[in-house]
């Protein structure tokens, strides 16, 4: 008996030893990286966001740190899925920040999800750079919290520009019951008379709903010149089937929360037709030689496409800049957030796969208009429109 609680002392001290020293090489580690959180849908209805996100994310690090680091230091991806879920994305932020101790976060990928988490950001003091399009993210201006994906202000203007140029005065829009679709029905009545656009009825559909023919068939008894789709799939898919079901014959513009080619595969040959903003990734190889962003597009698609096996879509894109941003941000920062975030403020002429990022006290989105490109789906395919 004797010898066995001898032995079974033994192995406990063992186990000690061995739990310690394991801590102290973690602690040690882990001094030499700079953190960075990610919160994303990668699984979910919303995983056509999350999913390249992710591994865009995955990808930036690895590039960064194969060309040495940031200041010696290597750089540390922590991620979690969200699922699109408000609840599990703050359970993420929590997570991350009080067990992983990360030194910024980049996410969420929906703008529901992203303003449930903005208050434990603020109140710990952590950079956030954002995947998600809401204007209401970084408008007011908050200090701890930027954004990488165009704004869905930008997107109106982008939209209205080229009906203007069509001749269209009257439409109907229909919007998804979240905060983005809310945001963009906002921005699409504040903008309208700027553009000599009339919005004759306006309906909402629920981000699950499997029909929309009764909004649709009460937007035809107004006689509209155009409709304007506000969501991320799958109901704009379902918006695009139901039209083309209905015989609806008057042009369908999307917002830029479906530029990606899972809506087309949704959506089938009713995508034919539809108009949209997007970033210029998904027409990349139709812009012109000289455009600013060109070289930055090819790298990363050639470098997302042979890595993953799949194609790019702009929100990949809103995760990769937010991590070269970070980066530059980390730049002699010794880990001080404080020193990130004025760094991240300071930030001009970064040309990303989003655009080309102009920071300010004043701006946390730092991209302009030349963001967007208008595109026209046919065939299944992005046709780059005359700007």
């Amino acid at each position: 008996m004797k010898r066995q609680a001898g032995l079974s002392f033994t192995v406990v001290v063992m186990w000690v030893l061995l739990l310690v020293g394991t801590g102290a090489g973690t602690v040690a580690w882990a001094g030499d990286v700079y953190r960075i959180g990610g919160i994303f849908a990668v699984t979910g209805p919303s995983s056509f966001l999350g999913d390249p996100e992710k591994r865009s994310m995955e990808m930036a690090i690895d590039e960064i740190n194969a060309a040495g680091g940031i200041d010696g230091r290597k750089l540390e991806a922590v991620i979690y899925d969200s699922e699109g879920e408000p609840t599990k994305a703050v359970l993420a932020a929590n997570r991350l920040i009080s067990r992983d101790r990360v030194l910024a976060v980049v996410g969420t990928s929906l703008t529901p999800t992203t303003l449930a988490v903005i208050p434990i950001m603020e109140r710990n003091r952590i950079p956030l750079v954002s995947c998600a399009a809401g204007i209401d993210i970084t408008e007011p201006v908050r200090p701890w919290i930027f954004k990488t994906a165009q704004s869905d202000a930008l997107a109106v203007g982008a939209i209205y520009e080229h009906m203007k140029k069509e001749g269209i005065e009257r439409i109907g829009i229909l919007t998804v019951e979240n905060a983005f679709g809310e945001s963009g029905r906002h921005q699409l009545q504040t903008k309208a008379e700027e553009f000599g656009i009339q919005i004759v009825h306006a309906s909402s559909f629920g981000a699950r709903d499997t029909d929309m023919t009764a909004q649709l068939t009460r937007i035809r008894g107004t006689n509209p010149d155009a409709i304007v789709c506000w969501g991320t799939n799958p109901g704009p898919a379902v918006v695009a089937r139901n039209l083309q079901q209905l015989n609806i014959n008057v042009p369908l513009y999307q917002s830029h929360g479906v530029a990606s080619p899972r809506f087309i595969e949704l959506a089938g040959d009713a995508a034919d037709g539809i108009y949209l903003p997007t970033g210029k990734i998904l027409v990349a190889d139709q812009l012109p030689e000289d455009d600013p962003q060109k070289e930055v597009l090819t790298r990363y698609i050639e470098s997302f496409e042979s890595r993953f096996r799949m194609p790019v879509s702009g929100f990949g894109g809103y995760a990769y800049d937010a991590v070269y941003l970070l980066a530059e941000a980390l730049k002699g920062s010794d880990g001080d957030r404080e020193k990130i975030r004025s760094s991240l403020e300071q930030i001009s002429g970064h040309v990303g796969v989003t655009g080309i990022f102009n920071f300010s006290p004043e701006d946390h989105n730092g991209l302009s208009s030349d963001a967007f490109v208008m595109v026209r789906i046919e065939n299944g395919e992005w046709k780059l429109l005359d700007q």
